[in-house]
Order: structure tokens, then C-alpha cells, then sequence
């Protein structure tokens, strides 16, 4: 069960709200949930609140947990979108999973990792459903993969402090920028680049459409030692593409 519940009126904490799974994980991560009545209370803040709503503002959690603020977030982007576009079910569909993929998180442990997906999956597609419902439709297979593709991508199991994940590699998230995105667009195409979490801290500036490539390590060789032929890595782009359509990673190899 999620930690997020309703809120009992007149208390802070609700009588299923768990705040501490136990003593060890808080010794050893310093893990401690946020009550929803002080999640609801931080979001909303002035000048945050109308900020955060928007589809395309990024936002970042970088302790994610089993995702409180990043599910909080996302139903209040969806409803609004739901009385923006309640007559048109193509640009909610299109601007929802525009509202996912500016949302990112970093969780260090696995099982609020997979919570947090789960979480944000499901919060997602009920909402998905009650508005296709409206139009006596069921939720499309692509906009629910796609949905599924931009969490998964955007909520990272790591540490935000080293900026690497558990097995030490870069930290890697993806921008999904849109592509001449205005008032009356109705299908949202994207193009997707990857970064470093170092590369956005640094403020680098991508090709878009750029994948993230290791760059093979190399030793240090002594004298009359011969440097191995390192094996060519290839390099691609991802293509713009429909943001219902996301989950097929379409991309092309660069040829130089």
C-alpha cells in the first residue's frame, strides 16, 4: 500500500501513514518518509504551485522514496489537463505523458524504487482510464507503454550525492524536448537526448537527439608494453518522434 494516504481531518498523520520502515534502513540510509499533509502543503506553496502544474516544467526529486511528490505532482497536472482538454481525448493523452516526462527522481534503494514506478505507473493510468472512459474509450496500448517507457527511464535507482547509480556508472537521464510545441498543438512530437546528471549540474549543452556512449577506459602501459586495439563503439541518435510513441526508442546509427 502506498504511503501517501488520505489525510484524517484534524492530524497531520494518517493512521496507515508509516513514516519509518525500520531502524536499520534509517541508521544506515537515513530513510524517513514525509508525511502527505506536508507534501500537499510544500507543493502547493505560492509561486511553486502554479510552476510545478505546468506539463513541461522539469522537476527533479532526488531522494524519490516510493514517490509522494512525484504521484502528488502528477495528479494535479493531470487534472488540470483533464478540464483544459475535456473535450478532446488526442491532446490529453498528448499533453499527460508530456506532464511524465518532465518528472525525474533518484532512489538508492530498489524495493521504494519499484514502488515509486509502480506508484507513478498506476496513478497514470486510473486517471487514463476514468477520462478515456468519458469518451466511451478504453486507454491505447502506445500511450500506455510510452507512459510506462517515461518512467522507467526517468525514475533512476542511485546516489544523487555521487551521481552515480548502484553500479557506479554515470547517472543518465533523458530529455524529452518538445518540437514546436504551442497553444493548439494537438500530437506532440519529441526528440529524446541523454545526459550525465555531472553533464546538467555542468550546464553541457547536447546534439539533440545525442545517446549517451561510455568512453572505454584505458591503462596506463609501461615502456615496451603495446596498447590493446580497443573494440569500435557504435554511436547513435535518437529520431524525433510521436510522445505516443515513445516506447519503440527509435533511433539511427551515425556513420562517420
Amino acid at each position: 500500500m502506498p504511503l501517501y494516504q488520505k489525510q484524517k481531518q484534524g492530524s497531520i498523520l494518517d493512521d496507515n501513514e508509516v513514516l519509518i520502515k525500520s531502524k536499520k534502513r534509517v541508521q544506515q540510509h537515513g530513510e524517513v518518509f514525509t508525511p502527505k499533509a506536508i507534501v500537499d502543503a510544500m507543493v502547493t506553496l505560492p509561486g511553486l504551485d502554479e510552476v510545478i502544474t505546468q506539463p513541461a516544467t522539469t522537476v527533479l526529486e532526488p531522494a524519490a522514496g516510493e514517490g509522494a511528490f512525484l504521484v502528488n505532482i502528477l495528479e494535479r497536472r493531470l487534472s488540470i489537463l483533464a478540464e483544459q482538454f475535456s473535450d478532446d481525448l488526442v491532446r490529453f493523452e498528448n499533453f499527460s505523458l508530456l506532464a511524465i516526462s518532465s518528472l525525474y527522481g533518484i532512489e538508492l534503494l530498489n524495493d521504494n524504487l519499484k514502488k515509486c514506478v509502480i506508484n507513478l505507473f498506476v496513478t497514470f493510468h486510473d486517471f487514463y482510464k476514468d477520462f478515456a472512459a468519458k469518451f466511451d474509450q478504453q486507454p491505447k496500448s502506445n500511450v500506455e507503454e510510452s507512459a510506462k517507457m517515461l518512467i522507467i527511464t526517468n525514475i533512476v535507482q542511485g546516489d544523487f550525492l555521487k551521481r552515480t547509480t548502484v553500479s557506479d556508472s554515470p547517472i543518465v537521464f533523458s530529455e524529452w524536448a518538445p518540437i514546436r510545441l504551442t497553444k493548439t498543438t494537438k500530437h506532440i512530437n519529441v526528440i529524446r537526448t541523454e545526459y550525465t546528471l555531472q553533464e546538467i549540474f555542468q550546464k553541457v549543452k547536447r546534439e539533440p537527439g545525442s545517446v549517451y556512449t561510455p568512453i572505454p577506459k584505458t591503462e596506463q602501459l609501461g615502456l615496451f608494453e603495446q596498447q590493446a586495439v580497443l573494440p569500435i563503439v557504435p554511436i547513435f541518435k535518437y529520431l524525433p518522434t510521436p510522445i505516443t510513441e515513445v516506447y519503440k526508442e527509435t533511433r539511427e546509427e551515425i556513420i562517420e
